[in-house]
Formats: C-alpha cells, sequence, structure tokens
C-alpha cells in the first residue's frame, strides 16, 4: 500500500469535514442519537481517527469517551453501568476510545477477565446492544486492522518521541509477545457478537490516513441524508468603529517572543 502524503490527505478530508458538519447539524436538527465504538490494536490509529472526526464538531455535541480502568466501586457494578453513563442523548455524538469490548479483548488477553466473564459478556452483548437500537440509538461499531511490522514502527516511533511516550505503557510491552492472541480473542467477539442490528466494521489502518477517511466516508455512507439546508445567517455592518481593548486592574502578560 503507497503511503497518502499529508498535502493530498487533506485535500481528501475537507469534503468530508464539511458532510461530518452537516451530519452533525442534522442530529442536531432532529435529536438523533449516534454513537460510534472505535476498537483496535494498540497503535493502529484509534485516536487520530477520533480527532479526524470531532475536530470540526462542536465539543458540546460530539464527546469523546475514553475511560480509564475501572475503580473497585465500578468492579462491583453491572459491568455495562460505567459506559451507560456516557451514551448520547438527543442530538448528540458519541466516540468511544475503546468500549465494553475491553472485556472481549485486553482483559481476556492479559488475564484482567475470567474466562466465565467473557463468556457471559459475549452472551450479553447482543442483547445490550439491541436494546440501544431498539431505544433508536444509531450504533456503528469499528475494529482497526494493524499488521505487527506496522505495529512495531509505531512503538519506536513513540519510544523515540518524547511527546508520544505517554502513550506507551507496560500492558503495550506486554501486549507484544500476544499479537495472535488479540487475533484469536477478536475472532471470537466477531462471531458472538456481529449482529444484524449492531453489525461490526474492519477497516485497514496500516496506512492511518487512508484508514482515516475510509471510515470516515463508511460513517457517512450508512447514515440516513444528513442534509440539511441552512437559512443564510444575516451579519449587518458594525455601525461604528472598532474599539480597541482597554485595561485598569491587570493588563496582558508579555507576548511569547517569535523573533
Amino acid at each position: 500500500m503507497t503511503k497518502l502524503k499529508p498535502k493530498r490527505y487533506e485535500e481528501l478530508l475537507e469534503p468530508l469535514e464539511e458532510e461530518l458538519v452537516s451530519m452533525s447539524r442534522w442530529a442536531a436538527e432532529t435529536g438523533q442519537r449516534i454513537l460510534v465504538l472505535f476498537e483496535g490494536r494498540d497503535t493502529a490509529g484509534k485516536g487520530g481517527v477520533i480527532n479526524a472526526i470531532a475536530d470540526r464538531l462542536n465539543p458540546r455535541q460530539c464527546h469523546v469517551v475514553a475511560l480509564s480502568k475501572p475503580s473497585e466501586d465500578e468492579r462491583k457494578q453491572w459491568y455495562f453501568q460505567r459506559y451507560a453513563a456516557h451514551l448520547p442523548g438527543a442530538g448528540e455524538i458519541t466516540l468511544f476510545d475503546r468500549s465494553w469490548y475491553n472485556r472481549a479483548g485486553v482483559e481476556k488477553v492479559m488475564g484482567f477477565a475470567t474466562d466465565r466473564q467473557v463468556q457471559d459478556f459475549l452472551k450479553a452483548t447482543p442483547q445490550f446492544e439491541r436494546m440501544l437500537v431498539d431505544d433508536g440509538i444509531l450504533l456503528f461499531k469499528y475494529w482497526l486492522t494493524c499488521d505487527q511490522e506496522k505495529q512495531e514502527e509505531r512503538f519506536a516511533e513513540r519510544l523515540d518521541d518524547p511527546l508520544k511516550q505517554w502513550k506507551l505503557s507496560p500492558i503495550d510491552q506486554a501486549a507484544r509477545d500476544k499479537y495472535s492472541d488479540y487475533t484469536k480473542s477478536r475472532e471470537a467477539m466477531l462471531k458472538a457478537t456481529h449482529t444484524q442490528w449492531a453489525p461490526w466494521t474492519l477497516v485497514d489502518f496500516n496506512d492511518q490516513r487512508t484508514g482515516r477517511l475510509t471510515l470516515i466516508r463508511d460513517l457517512l455512507d450508512r447514515l440516513p441524508d444528513t442534509k440539511i439546508e441552512t437559512a443564510p445567517i444575516e451579519w449587518p455592518q458594525l455601525g461604528h468603529k472598532p474599539h480597541k481593548e482597554k485595561f485598569g486592574v491587570l493588563k496582558p502578560i508579555p507576548g511569547y517572543p517569535v523573533d
């Protein structure tokens, strides 16, 4: 696969961003609830595609959910409870950076969940998602694929970049020896939870820029016609000479030296 150049990527992304803004306006005006789950291997590019979707949208409407490991109290709750608290309301878009599928992925592979817990999860999840869809939520589930060679390149890039080292964790290091185990867990998860009402979509993210475009295009194509005619905004002339800032009690701090 030829790696997509940044300039060409931006050119292709711009019309999709316009469609995303139109989609968000449609959701707000019609009260639709849109829920998108992003799963996949470490370094696949979940954060990048989530940022590409959310970047141009109103943060009061579009919410990104990336939960940390459960607290002691949360471990005693119904498994789906802490996720249900973040489901979208009317007119909202919620993007889960990992989701309840942690139980079928990292928790299973790394031994954080028992076999019984995993099997109970795989049995309950289609029913849980059926309730969401039957209640009117538009649910989309994406799994981002990535070859291990590309994954190792991205781990090395994070290791060498002080601005990205925070993304590395002991779990990432341990998972390097469990690439095949993650594959087996994914296939078991797909077999149990790829349903007519909540199907999975796999997207190749070996080239992350192409992957983002592919996923966003698919998401937009699977939504109803989201075009909303907007009335022109009347913006009268100011009517006077623009004012300048005036300061009394405090003054702005010195500007950053750019020369």
